[in-house]
């Protein structure tokens, strides 16, 4: 023990290592914890004479009340017994190197009545675990002080899941899954222990992808370590990437990189269907194409497609919107169109018909959850050291934020709140950005006269609306309310044909009143900028510019994805095709909008400001 009595450390992460404690007089110090340290010599003599690294970990973290992994005891022991012979030590240096041919033919036969010892021994536990015998648990071994009990050892445990989100995981029935958050948190080893259980089915047929080859050794290694042990006979057949195991059942292990790829696996038909970092995919033609290749022979056999990812990455946006935007994390939901948003149903003609096609549910990760990482607390250190982004994703797990993101200021927990009833002196307009074959995008507005604060309290988000249709969904909305004016995409009052009227025409005469909206040069780098104002949180008021009632899920959504433009341009990206609801949003607030007007019929407000158009008189 002298070697770590006396020793302080310099602080370097948010907790102290296992052995050490938080000095009281040195906020930037960690001193030895006596008690703990004696615990931790008794595991060193416990590993030294053979005992397991991840049950000797197992031990000492109940003994001492702190977790310690074994990848970090693993460093201690190595550390501690640096100037210690061991008897491994005294086994090795007596050993002698054969040098002539005899020594080489004993020493050849030697290893060989070893292998063979190993084999009998396993063919032996094998036969007793077919017979029911359960093997005895070995004693402490001799020589050991203390009051501590003999660290158990069981080797039929090759996998056992942390507890929290990662046995929820592997315990989920619904057909689509997503089990993600932030890195560290065991997703890829939940990802690959999950169709385990399916192994000694004949007719079990299952693939797991990742987007490149180079990424998918990792997981193939990770494979190596498993599922020889838990299913002896299992073979790995590197030429086809897939394991074979002894009941017949297949697991595939390849690679998915271009959209196309698809196409290799058209005509076969999978039982599990895996994708780990599903956000590496920049659009859901995959994940959307393999759901056709999920079918099975065996009525009792489930099917299931089930993903891993961290937040970020091209396809960061739509596995958001498909699995985090339509309920809260952990609980199951219908699956909905990815376009619409409607619920997927069988149709009328099916014996099923109105009946949900199947549930999706998320899961979230947290590196706490992963008690190996977490409590050593050097991967933390090197998550907490990452750009504010990455450390949210990363760490945090937080998907209010994308790689590239226009308005990394945006958080719903600062920006979107309940509704509530609008007081009746409060101004409201209304914002719309049109499209009939992509969407139409509709926003009301009210405005708080207090800090003239707005609050964006209704949306539509309509496809496939011509502009008397569009127009009747806006009255049918602002039934038995007053709005004051309304601005519309300027593109709706291009003329269409000599005598035709324009979009903005046929939907003012319907009663529906509208005025264009700015579309002037550096208009929408002025619109992003005044956003990027009103997003600002006032440090008097404790309130945001704009504020989004949670019911407008849409640009709540969209707001958090949008990139910025990847050429260095002030502007959002033009490539980003779901931009319908921020520019209803952007036309919306370079209305110049104030809780009054010159026009009220009231004692007006003094005239900060002119209407961007004054045509229509309003």
């Amino acid at each position: 023990m002298s070697k770590w009595k006396n020793k302080p450390k310099t602080k370097s992460a948010s907790r102290p290592p296992f052995g050490y404690a938080a000095d009281p007089n040195n906020k930037n110090e960690w001193v030895p914890h006596e008690a703990l340290l004696e615990l931790l010599e008794e595991a060193f003599l416990f590993l030294d004479n053979g005992n397991s690294l991840r049950e000797t970990a197992k031990w000492l973290s109940e003994e001492g009340g702190r977790k310690i992994s074994h990848q970090g005891l693993s460093t201690k022991w190595a550390e501690s017994r640096k100037d210690v012979e061991t008897p491994r030590d005294k086994q090795l240096a007596t050993r002698k190197k054969p040098t002539t041919r005899a020594e080489k033919k004993q020493a050849k036969l030697t290893t060989s009545v070893a292998a063979k010892k190993r084999s009998l021994i396993a063919a032996e536990k094998k036969l007793k675990k077919a017979k029911g015998i359960k093997e005895t648990t070995p004693e402490k071994p001799e020589g050991l002080t203390g009051t501590s009990t003999a660290i158990p050892q069981n080797q039929d445990i090759i996998f056992k899941p942390n507890e929290g989100p990662q046995t929820d995981f592997l315990a989920s029935v619904e057909r689509e899954v997503l089990y993600g958050g932030s890195a560290g948190g065991g997703k890829s080893y939940g990802l690959l222990a999950d169709p385990m259980r399916y192994f000694g089915n004949k007719v079990f047929n299952g693939l797991i992808l990742r987007r490149t080859n180079d990424e998918l050794r990792e997981l193939i290694w990770k494979t190596q370590e498993i599922y020889p042990r838990a299913y002896p006979g299992a073979k790995w057949q590197e030429r086809k990437s897939q394991w074979v195991f002894p009941s017949g059942a297949k697991l595939w292990l390849t690679y998915l990189e271009r959209e196309e790829d698809v196409l290799r696996y058209q005509g076969q038909a999978f039982s599990y269907i895996g994708f780990d970092e599903l956000t590496q995919h920049a659009t859901p033609f995959a994940w959307n194409y393999m759901r056709s290749r999920l079918r099975t022979t065996d009525p009792d056999l489930p099917v299931f497609m089930r993903a891993t990812t961290n937040p970020g990455g091209p396809g960061h946006g739509w596995v958001k919107q498909m699995f985090i935007d339509p309920a809260p994390a952990g609980k199951a939901f219908n699956a909905r169109d990815l376009e619409t948003g409607e619920e997927l149903l069988y149709p009328e003609s099916h014996a099923k018909a109105g009946q949900p096609l199947f549930q999706r549910r998320f899961i979230p990760a947290t590196l706490k959850d992963n008690p190996y990482l977490y409590e050593e607390g050097t991967y933390e250190a090197n998550l907490l050291s990452l750009p504010e982004a990455q450390r949210r994703q990363l760490l945090e797990g937080d998907w209010a934020i994308a790689d590239g993101a226009a308005f990394p200021e945006f958080r719903p927990h600062l920006h979107t709140i309940e509704p509530f009833e609008i007081p009746s002196d409060w101004r409201k307009f209304r914002s719309c950005d049109y499209g009939y074959s992509s969407y139409s995008a509709v926003h009301w507005f009210a405005i708080d006269p207090s800090y003239e604060t707005l609050y964006v309290y209704r949306e539509l988000y309509l496809s496939k609306h011509t502009g008397r249709d569009l127009a009747q969904a806006v009255m049918v909305e602002e039934q038995d309310e007053s709005v004051s004016y309304g601005i519309l995409d300027s593109s709706c009052w291009h003329n269409r044909g000599q005598i035709g009227p324009s979009i903005a025409e046929e939907m003012i005469a319907m009663g529906c009143r509208w005025r264009p909206s700015d579309r002037s040069t550096g208009s929408r780098v002025a619109g992003r900028n005044r956003l990027h104002e009103l997003l600002k949180v006032d440090e008097t008021t404790e309130t945001a510019g704009i504020v989004f009632f949670n019911n407008c899920r849409q640009i709540i959504a969209d707001l958090q994805t949008i990139p910025t433009c990847p050429k260095g341009s002030d502007d959002i990206d033009v490539r980003y095709k779901s931009d319908h609801t921020y520019d209803s949003i952007r036309y919306g607030i370079m209305s110049r909008p104030r809780s009054g007007s010159p026009w009220d019929t009231r004692s007006p407000p003094p005239n900060r400001w002119q209407p961007s158009d004054n045509t229509f008189g309003y």
